[in-house]
């Protein structure tokens, strides 16, 4: 049996590792894995809500389909190609921005970042109530319960959370197969409501771009902590297969769920997930809308977790920059409950129409992770290779820097050039105008960031960084080829 299908520990135990280096000796699990675990991670509800917009704005059942199907296969790719730089690192995903922004002026991705984690938490815990149906108004019982559960979970740690999602995984095949099926069905067999958006819809430029953006935004948030769960993995781990695992499950869950949010939008009036689904699921029979729900909310629950683990890893990342800190099970607690407790207090202050500010935010997440993922890996597959003086990225004052002029400039600039681009309920950029509030910001920033730190780093000398890679895999028991 090669390292790669090395068994995993026993789920139950805490994991002492955060955002230090993973041992060869601790790697283990299997490449496949990874499939089931993001297929579970994007097929929750908040991915079903993306699939509401091309029917509020206008567009047509299929073009919103195909909008959704092209916008989470594009940002599928950009996550998928992040998979894989876990096993090669040992590192949790963020920290190893430290390389091409400093190990300080890494704090400005991991500051977006870690909104993107504290956002999904909210709406997740809004919509976990939502779906227990029990007393929802009662929301100061039921915020700090679920958030409570979520963040025991990652406590756990990586082990638990890769069980949890690969068994939900046959939960969520079995149930949504069925909905889905009887959903397209029914719904071709029945006159359109006069409210419903499919009354009137069909095509709309504007509306299918905003649709893709939203797609593409949405899996490519999933880039910022996707080495979080392939660092434990062994180094020798297949790439090819490692990407192709995660691309299909992050983006086969993806195209699905919107897909379904589509369809259920075209056709329901005012469609909301929680109500929506529990609704269609009786029509087949009484009580499978709730059995719908209850495994929806579950998923949730587990994401939640997987949300938590990575604010915690980011935040820690972020001041381990200014401070050092030691990565113990204690810090992990400690950071946990601050990440559980600043989501409780948005929650509880979030507005009633958490639908439209959802849409707002992952239009947000998008201008903001787009330059960071470009740099990232502009900078590893095509400026340093993989090749990394990985000591020297957990140190504060390591080769790498404080500040790190290149990856910040390029940073800024991308972000400056979606600027005109943005296209918000709050703000529409001139371009974004000029374009009928179209949305092509994302374009935009991953050319523009990409390239700027591609020319930036050219013929730049590295023979420090060099000697700083040799001495790092002596320290630490690597092939420096």
């Amino acid at each position: 049996m090669s390292t790669a299908e090395s068994a995993e520990p026993h789920a139950s135990r805490v994991e002492t590792r955060s955002i230090d280096i993973i041992p060869l000796a601790e790697r283990h699990g299997k490449v496949w894995h990874q499939g089931p675990f993001w297929f579970t991670g994007n097929f929750v509800l908040t991915t079903l809500v993306v699939g509401f917009t091309g029917p509020a704005l206008g567009l047509g059942l299929g073009y919103t389909v195909l909008a959704a199907v092209l916008g989470a296969g594009f940002g599928t790719f950009f996550m998928a190609f992040h998979a894989n730089q876990g096993p090669r690192m040992g590192l949790a995903q963020m920290i190893q921005s430290r390389a091409q922004f400093g190990s300080r002026g890494a704090v400005i991705p991991f500051t977006a970042v870690v909104f993107v984690y504290v956002g999904f938490l909210v709406f997740d815990t809004v919509l976990v109530t939502q779906g227990i149906g029990i007393f929802p108004d009662a929301t100061w019982f039921w915020y700090p319960l679920v958030l409570a559960v979520s963040i025991t979970i990652a406590v756990v740690g990586h082990d638990l959370l890769h069980r949890i999602q690969r068994w939900l995984t046959y939960a969520l095949l079995a149930v949504f197969l069925v909905i889905t099926v009887f959903a397209i069905i029914h719904f071709a067999q029945t006159p359109v409501a006069p409210a419903a958006a499919a009354a009137t819809a069909g095509w709309n430029a504007s509306a299918f771009l905003i649709q893709f953006s939203l797609a593409a935004g949405y899996n490519i948030s999933y880039s910022v902590y996707v080495s979080d769960y392939t660092r434990y993995l062994p180094a020798d781990a297949s790439a090819p297969k490692l990407i192709g695992a995660v691309y299909a499950g992050a983006g086969l869950s993806a195209m699905w769920l919107m897909s379904l949010g589509a369809v259920l939008a075209s056709y329901v009036p005012n469609a909301d997930p929680i109500g929506t689904l529990r609704s269609v699921g009786d029509l087949l029979f009484p009580g499978f809308g709730e059995l719908t729900v209850i495994v929806s909310v579950l998923a949730l629950v587990s994401i939640m977790g997987v949300n938590a683990y990575g604010a915690m890893l980011t935040g820690a990342s972020a001041i381990d920059g200014f401070r050092p800190i030691k990565p113990t099970v204690k810090m992990r607690v400690i950071a946990l409950v601050i990440v559980g407790l600043a989501s409780l207090l948005i929650a509880l202050v979030l507005p009633d129409d958490y639908v439209g500010s959802f849409s707002s935010f992952v239009g947000l997440m998008l201008y903001f992770l787009i330059p960071w993922s470009a740099v990232n890996l502009v900078d590893f597959y095509l400026v340093r290779r993989g090749r990394y003086a990985l000591a020297d990225i957990v140190a504060a004052d390591g080769v790498y820097g404080r500040w790190a002029w290149r990856g910040l400039v390029a940073y800024a600039v991308g972000f400056a050039a979606m600027i005109p681009f943005f296209s918000l309920a709050f703000f529409t950029g001139p371009a974004a105008a000029a374009l009928g509030g179209a949305d092509l910001a994302f374009a935009v920033g991953l050319l523009v960031s990409g390239l700027v730190y591609f020319l930036l780093s050219r013929g730049q000398d590295r023979r420090r960084e060099e000697e700083a890679i040799r001495r790092s895999a002596s320290q630490l028991g690597l092939d420096t080829h």
